[in-house]
């Protein structure tokens, strides 16, 4: 298998060491001998290190010695003593500019590898999901409340089984590395037993497993997970997660709310809850009719006053419009412009529309 290549960080052209320099030697000419501006030079060198390589470092240094040269030349302070002091702290400070800039690169250098590592990672959790699984259209959408990556603490997914589709969308409690660990955990859970499961039961249970073994047990997962089958008949268990709401083709929409309340995952064993079975919810899905699932990222947005999202006021009009994934992108639209800032959550969205089949 090929390697893939090693990133490398490409500093851009700068030109404010050699602008600095032209105007030293500008006012250091106007001037005269009145002022010696001679170790003032040494500011080229200096200001290279901010965005250049060691290289352009030693270059600025190099020119700013032969400046000096010049001015102290034309200046007819060639004899001056204060030229040797001056050539001195500019290869001063050129040595201590390159060896900063050395380091710099190295730091660089390393959020570059970082940042390859967390693209790879969210290529792992979050691939892509199909627009159409049998007959359901879906539409996905993610955002990430820390601005450097794309994942966090929610997760979403879709797989196909023989009888229809099954999804998961979920929140781990808390914030950090921790959240990301649980989520790939029930991510993993999820994707290794859906397609092959006998029920939707089995798949809880193995997410519960999952969490057990592999984390520190001290997180615990909100999250729902849901079954379409190819005639329209829908499961839904719900894990101490907002419900999802149902928009009919024709009727008013309505949030899916559970018959008997199931902890979160994660906490099955700390309740002695095992058996799911008279906790699913079953309804019937008409063709046209959508089914929008999201995390609390979404309600719990707030504006500048504070208010949160109203999700059950201003969502159904935005999700009958378009294609599910067009219908996601006007509810992020609204949500930018309801709190009028960058996210300050992550949240998930899942958007599912039942066609005949």
């Amino acid at each position: 298998m090929r390697r893939p290549e090693r990133s490398t960080i490409r500093s851009s052209p700068n030109l404010l060491p050699v602008a600095t320099m032209l105007g030293i030697a500008a006012v250091d000419a106007a001037t005269g001998s009145m002022y010696v501006l001679l170790p003032v030079y040494a500011a080229g060198p200096a200001i290279a290190s901010a965005r250049g390589t060691v290289r352009s470092v030693t270059l600025m240094g190099a020119a700013a010695a032969v400046l000096c040269l010049l001015s102290a030349w034309k200046t007819g302070r060639y004899d001056d003593l204060r030229l040797p002091v001056a050539l001195t702290a500019i290869a001063y400070v050129t040595l201590a500019s390159a060896y900063a800039a050395r380091s710099r690169r190295k730091i660089e250098q390393s959020l570059v590898d970082v940042r390859e590592v967390a693209r790879t990672l969210e290529d792992v959790l979050f691939t892509p999901v199909p627009p159409t699984i049998g007959p359901v259209r879906i539409g996905a959408s993610y955002v990430s409340a820390n601005h450097a990556t794309r994942i966090g603490g929610d997760l979403y997914d879709v797989e196909p089984f023989p009888g229809g589709l099954r999804l998961v969308i979920a929140d781990v409690q808390g914030k950090g590395l921790g959240t990301v660990r649980c989520a790939s955990v029930a991510l993993a859970a999820f994707r290794e037993s859906a397609p092959s499961a006998h029920a939707l039961t089995d798949v809880g249970l193995r997410i519960e497993q999952a969490l057990e073994r592999r984390t520190d047990g001290e997180r615990f997962v909100t999250g729902i997970l849901a079954q379409i089958d190819t005639d329209g008949s829908l499961l839904i268990f719900n894990h101490g997660h907002p419900p999802p709401l149902l928009l009919p083709r024709t009727g008013r929409p309505m949030p899916v709310e559970s018959d008997e309340p199931v902890p979160p995952f994660g906490l099955a064993v700390l309740t002695g809850t095992t058996d799911l079975r008279d906790s699913v919810t079953r309804l019937t899905l008409n063709p046209g009719d959508r089914l929008f699932f999201y995390t609390d990222g979404l309600s719990e947005a707030r504006n500048s006053t504070g208010h949160f999202y109203p999700a059950h006021e201003r969502v159904p009009r935005l999700l009958k419009s378009g294609t599910p994934g067009e219908a996601l992108d006007l509810i992020r639209a609204d949500v930018a412009t309801f709190t009028s800032g960058p996210p300050d959550d992550d949240s998930a969205l899942l958007l599912m529309e039942f066609q005949r089949p």
